[in-house]
């Protein structure tokens, strides 16, 4: 097909309809750069469902190298499937495309939606996400075949350098896409809101470029039924928009047992406090996760903190934590001087030192002149600190994600013993020894293997069972736990309940030739994943 570049063009190749032929409003190298520009969008949008997909899936289900992979694979495949069932669209190729990314509008846009209704209601949320990225993956197989014919039908032209051009749109679309969703969509509008707008945006120019461009290709039908399907996936996702904020209050408390009486999303996590009315039982979650209960969240705390505060104290170095209950108890000895409370998100600390609920549990710990806050990863944090301190207290989210990992290597351990002065002792929470044996004995090798000796210790938290700590100190001989003579009063920990917290039945010791995890083998998140299977 041969075309000059001065008025609109008409083209001898059969349209859509088989009868008419293709005319086009513009001169056919702007109707190329159009339609490439379109394709630069539509890409944008394609990588954006695929990270929110990701995003939602780690968010939902944990495991962000699982969930990526699931994501990534299923959407490869799918589009493999998609650019074979093309095949059958190429005698409409200009209706074809524009339903196909009408169809990847709705469901991309609604795509988080779906899945958090899914994991809220039905539980169903791992079939949602691998059924979702299928359709939109075929869906997005399906559009550069057609695009290729399209393009084609504009000017003829060598496929390898229409191919070249198409692949160009699409890739450096999708680096748009994959900068504007972290730096932009994320920040402005949060997860479901973000991916409606995309689904909005990629309706408007994936139809809209068909209604005008290639107009001429369709039957008045078809004009009409394009504009009225346009019409519609934007009615539905603009009417979702409307509603999201309803829909997810309502999808989150059908996810817990007791009224929410706070949540946000913050950069990092979704924060969750409900409290049950009458009962004075408040819990936090972070991800869907139980960080405490009120009804036992002293047993934890007190067993976390007191067994490291024997001997020398002054300078206490709290790694987590941000809820503060760790930093109430280490502010109950008077001759702590200063406390450096190192946690990662400060949405969390600023809840903690503003929400009466909370600021009633810790004791208002945070206005304490004697604490210091500081908002980073505590490994990064560790790499770049020059001071030592005489007690360190590791209060960090179990290590069952790749991003939580790190916190239980053997060279997270090596910084932590650098952090630590020469007679100081610290504490590391080390998971249910019950419900993950492996990864709890993992993390005590991987703390030895950082060169720390340690003792392993475990009480009963009823809301997470029995959970275990582990107490270090420089050099090659352990500590034995125990409670510091001028201990304040405490609800649970007795020195009675401490001897007894060294002794690990059968079932749950240790087994022979233990490794431990690093940072290129991140063994303490497999057996976290492993344990939990289980259950």
């Amino acid at each position: 097909m041969s075309q000059s570049d001065g008025a609109p063009t008409t083209s001898s190749t059969p349209a859509d309809t088989g009868t008419a032929a293709l005319r086009l409003p513009v001169r056919s190298r702007t109707a190329r750069f159009l339609v490439l520009l379109a394709v630069f969008i539509c890409a944008a949008c394609g990588l954006v469902y695929e990270l929110a997909l990701v995003a939602i899936g780690s968010y939902l289900l944990g495991d962000t190298i699982t969930q990526a992979s699931v994501v990534l694979s299923v959407m490869v495949f799918a589009m493999g499937v998609g650019s074979l069932l093309s095949k059958r669209l190429q005698a409409r190729p200009a209706l074809s495309f524009a339903v196909v990314e009408g169809l990847l509008s709705l469901v991309g846009g609604l795509s988080v939606l779906m899945l958090y209704g899914a994991f809220a209601w039905w539980s169903m949320n791992q079939p949602a996400l691998i059924a979702i990225a299928f359709v939109i993956g075929v869906l997005i197989g399906a559009e550069i075949p057609l695009l290729m014919t399209l393009l084609q039908r504009i000017r003829a032209q060598d496929p390898a350098e229409t191919v070249a051009d198409l692949f160009a749109a699409d890739y450096v679309g999708g680096l748009l896409g994959g900068l504007a969703f972290p730096f932009l969509l994320l920040p402005v509008f949060g997860l479901p809101k973000g991916a409606l707008v995309v689904g909005i945006l990629n309706a408007a120019v994936g139809v809209a470029i068909v209604l005008w461009m290639f107009r001429d290709a369709l039957t008045r039908s078809g004009r009409v039924a394009l504009g009225c399907g346009l019409g519609v996936v934007v009615l539905v996702l603009g009417a979702a928009f409307w509603a999201t904020d309803q829909f997810e209050m309502d999808a989150r408390q059908a996810l817990y047992r007791d009224p929410i009486v706070h949540a946000e999303r913050s950069e990092y996590q979704e924060i969750i406090v409900t409290s049950a009315p009458g009962e004075g039982d408040v819990r936090m979650y972070l991800n869907g996760d139980l960080q405490f209960s009120t009804r036992d969240e002293y047993r934890y705390h007190e067993s976390l903190v007191h067994p490291a505060m024997t001997g020398e104290r002054g300078r206490v170095l709290v790694l987590g934590g941000g809820d503060g209950f760790a930093l109430r108890e280490v502010l109950r000895y008077d001759d702590v001087a200063e406390v450096t409370l190192v946690d990662l998100d400060p949405a969390v600390v600023e809840l903690a030192s503003s929400e009466p609920l909370l600021r009633d549990l810790n004791e208002d710990a945070f206005v304490d002149p004697r604490v210091s806050t500081v908002h980073d990863d505590a490994f990064q944090w560790l790499r770049e600190n020059t001071e030592t301190y005489d007690v360190v207290i590791a209060d960090l989210p179990d290590g069952s994600d790749v991003d939580t990992a790190k916190l239980y290597s053997a060279e997270f351990y090596t910084l932590l013993g650098g952090a630590m002065a020469e007679d100081a002792r610290a504490v590391v929470q080390g998971g249910s020894p019950y419900f993950a044996a492996d990864a709890f004995w993992t993390v005590g090798a991987s703390i030895e293997e950082g060169g720390l000796a340690t003792t392993p210790y475990h009480v009963d938290v009823p809301s997470f069972g029995d959970w275990g700590f582990y107490l270090a100190v420089p050099g090659e001989e352990a500590e034995v736990p125990r409670l510091p003579e001028d201990a304040p009063p405490r609800r649970f920990l007795t020195p009675d309940v401490l001897d007894a917290a060294r002794t690990f039945p059968p079932d749950v010791e240790a087994a022979e030739g233990t490794e431990p995890s690093t940072l290129l083998h991140p063994r303490v998140m497999e057996r976290h994943r492993q344990a939990w299977q289980g259950y």
